[in-house]
């Protein structure tokens, strides 16, 4: 069988011509990314009206040291990741206790809660923003933290996923527990838990994406410059620059650098999470 699968790949005439269009295709999206990390090693000032000049010397990483040392670049990566990573720890712990509860708890009206979340999935996040802001202010969370974090853990997506995940799991095994008093908290992170880990990577993965990239929340929500995230710092930081290419694209370089490693080193871990999800885009 594996011989015929290899004779009919080798045997298809577009083969060749799949494989160039996916280069092309690749190349056109490295492109840009290539283009910012070579201006980004261009002399502060530099212009040119030739675009083959951003690709040849002179070139140094004197933009790198100076912004590193005199901008707050690396506060907003780290607000960035610290909101980021908190967000999704408790993303996960809270879905995953009320998709439980919802999946192998028995209580009344746990299927009108259920149908709350798919509802849910229909509001956009913008028509929330007015009442969330309002909320966040009667309670002291502006500018802070918790602001930040707090109004992003709610994940009506993540509890259908599952859910989902949760009904599957056997019900012999999950009687087998009870009989052996086991409790439902027991069940939970023991057994249940365990189970589900593709699920658990693919929502951790989407996110920490989003929050990461979140845009509008941070923007209404943080005041203080200390405060930005990468995606309303940079914006602030390329506005003083708008004239200029070099420094604004150092700038972007740092900030999308720590997100490339990641994908990098999370690669099929990501593929796993869209190919689990049935997210296409």
């Amino acid at each position: 069988m594996k011989k015929n699968s290899v004779l009919d790949r080798n045997r298809d005439p577009l083969r060749n011509v799949k494989k160039a269009i996916g280069l092309v295709v690749a190349i056109i999206f490295i492109f840009p990314i290539i283009w910012m990390l070579f201006v980004s090693l261009k002399p502060d000032g530099f212009s040119t009206t030739n675009p083959l000049d951003w690709f040849t010397p002179p070139f140094t990483i004197a933009n790198y040291i100076d912004l590193l040392l005199n901008s707050m670049i690396l506060r907003w990566v780290f607000n960035s990741f610290i909101v980021a990573l908190i967000t999704t720890v408790l993303t996960l712990f809270i879905t995953s206790l009320a998709a439980f509860a919802i999946s192998q708890m028995k209580f009344r009206y746990k299927n009108i809660i259920y149908i709350f979340f798919l509802v849910g999935l229909m509001i956009p996040g913008e028509a929330t923003i007015i009442p969330l802001y309002e909320i966040a202010k009667n309670l002291n969370l502006i500018d802070s933290y918790a602001g930040l974090i707090l109004p992003m853990i709610a994940s009506p997506i993540g509890v259908i996923i599952l859910k989902s995940f949760f009904d599957s799991v056997p019900k012999e095994v999950i009687e087998s527990a009870i009989m052996d008093g086991c409790s439902y908290f027991k069940l939970y992170y023991k057994i249940v838990l365990p189970l589900a880990k593709p699920a658990l990577a693919a929502i951790a993965i989407f996110t920490f994406i989003g929050s990461w990239n979140d845009f509008l929340w941070p923007y209404l929500s943080i005041l203080s410059e200390t405060l930005y995230t990468l995606p309303v710092g940079l914006p602030v930081f390329n506005s003083t620059y708008s004239q200029a290419y070099v420094l604004p694209m150092t700038a972007n370089a740092i900030a999308s650098l720590p997100v490339i490693i990641v994908f990098l080193f999370f690669e099929k871990q990501i593929v796993k999470g869209i190919s689990f999800t049935g997210i296409k885009g």
